[in-house]
């Protein structure tokens, strides 16, 4: 029977020749096609070699199966790897998710970077080529309080720039207490291995004084590093330096500071609940020499690290040669220039996503949250139940890890479907909704979801709940 079905199967060619392989191949290509065909004919004769009853119903027209797999392979092909999502788990900077949406004003600054020809490298007064690193200089200098700054591609390779730049061949001191996973696996001793520079590691990991550091000191110490430990937080019998005694320090001893700071605020946010998180011009105000922070996290902007401080420190940043390595494309310039500016501003709390997000009282989206648990209730008929909980959201992104914002929780159960796949359903949907299941109950968090999209999660609710409310119509008929 299977050698039966499988002599009855077409060739490639007449297959491409079908009416649906034609109309996907205007679409695909049509080497594209044929390749996928081949593995879904291949696949079929494996299945048909292993199965001993070949009379199922789905061998009754291998050609009829090869087309249905087919239109399934050329959906997914036709999907972009890379694809819009709502976040509605209540993670902020969710690094799964591409951390935070960027502003209105930075999106269309990158279209517009995007669609044409740009003065990135070149001197509009004087007519001759220019440098791109001369971009949101000014800017930067205002926002952060520094004398210059320069852009990497991420924090982590600001960091790498530093270090390589100031203490290549020389003893870099930092305290037990910060040597941090900044994510990904990527360790400070590991950066700083990479840099050329060697770690001098001083004090314990939870108590380091200014002693320590002025006791490491010698001739061979080239920067005194201070990293701000933003994804984790040791509580207790605790002691470390502050950005004042380091910057003491630094100015007595001649030696550069260097202040990693992570995340990076530009403003303070300890109004709307998120404390310890350092303001970049603080720790420059106090006296250290450069500090290094990211653009894609606490500040709302692309990926980026931003490297502010001395001049001198700058300069010597922008001639070594891995700054060609690490710089940012005319698009990250875009987008951080049209960011900085609403900092500049002062409308960031209500323009950046990420800062208006945090500004977010319980109270603001607890009345949304009660009309989103009655607009669900009305358009599926009950077949889905959605209440309120208090509950929490937290910033993500390896920062402000004990922060916890007061929010307002959708619990979302069904009697027909479970929590699995209630939360697989709207993972599925044609725009993918991330949620997370506690408790055997759906948990979405309107924190993170910006108002337009909640009528998009609506609509895959109720198309979850409508096999049953079909099912219910034809009883009542």
């Amino acid at each position: 029977m299977s050698n039966q079905l499988l002599r009855s199967l077409p060739s490639i060619e007449r297959l491409l020749e079908r009416p649906l392989a034609s109309r996907l191949s205007g679409d695909l290509g049509r080497d594209r096609v044929r390749d996928l065909l081949r593995e879904i004919t291949a696949g079929l004769r494996e299945q048909l070699t292993h199965t001993p009853d070949a009379s199922s119903p789905f061998f009754d027209s291998l050609t009829d199966a090869v087309e249905r797999e087919l239109e399934i392979r050329a959906a997914e092909c036709a999907q972009p790897s890379l694809r819009r999502v709502i976040n509605a788990t209540g993670v902020l900077i969710h690094t799964n998710l591409g951390r935070a949406p960027l502003a209105r004003q930075a999106i269309e600054a990158v279209a517009e970077a995007g669609a044409h020809y740009s003065n990135l490298e070149y001197d509009l007064i004087d007519g001759e080529r220019g440098k791109r690193e001369t971009h949101c200089q000014e800017l930067l200098a205002r926002l952060t309080g520094s004398e210059a700054a320069v852009l990497a591609n991420n924090n982590a390779a600001a960091v790498l720039l530093v270090l390589n730049t100031l203490a290549e061949g020389g003893e870099v001191i930092v305290s037990r207490g910060e040597l941090i996973e900044i994510g990904g696996s990527f360790r400070i001793p590991d950066v700083m291995a990479r840099s050329g520079a060697i770690l001098r590691e001083v004090g314990t990991t939870n108590r380091t004084r200014i002693a320590d550091y002025q006791r490491a000191i010698t001739d061979r110490t080239k920067l005194i590093l201070r990293v701000h430990p933003s994804n984790y937080k040791i509580i207790g019998f605790t002691e470390r330096p502050s950005v004042q005694e380091i910057a003491e320090l630094s100015r007595k001893t001649g030696i550069p500071s260097f202040e990693d700071l992570g995340s990076g605020c530009l403003i303070d946010l300890s109004p709307f609940g998120v404390k310890d998180e350092p303001v970049v011009a603080e720790s420059l105000k106090s006296g250290i020499s450069v500090v290094s922070f990211s653009g894609d996290k606490m500040l709302g902007g692309p990926q980026a690290g931003i490297i502010a401080g001395s001049k001198t420190i700058v300069d010597r940043l922008r001639a070594n040669p891995l700054m060609r390595a690490l710089r940012v494309d005319k698009m990250t310039y875009a987008a951080i220039e049209a960011t900085l500016r609403l900092y500049d501003s002062g409308t960031a709390q209500i323009e950046v996503p990420v800062i208006r997000a945090i500004a977010l009282t319980q109270e603001d989206i607890r009345r949304r949250a009660e009309q989103f648990c009655g607009l669900v209730l009305q358009s599926t008929n009950g077949e889905f139940r959605a209440n309120i909980e208090e509950g929490a959201s937290v910033i993500g992104g390896g920062s402000a890890p004990e922060v916890k914002l007061p929010t307002m929780l959708v619990m979302l159960e069904s009697s027909e479907m479970s929590p699995a796949s209630i939360e697989n359903g709207l993972r599925s949907h044609t725009i993918p909704i991330i949620s997370r299941v506690e408790r055997d109950r759906v948990i979405i968090d309107l924190r993170t979801v910006a108002l337009e999209e909640e009528a998009i999660i609506l609509d895959a609710i109720k198309a979850l709940a409508q096999p049953a409310l079909e099912t219910a119509a034809s009883v009542d008929i």
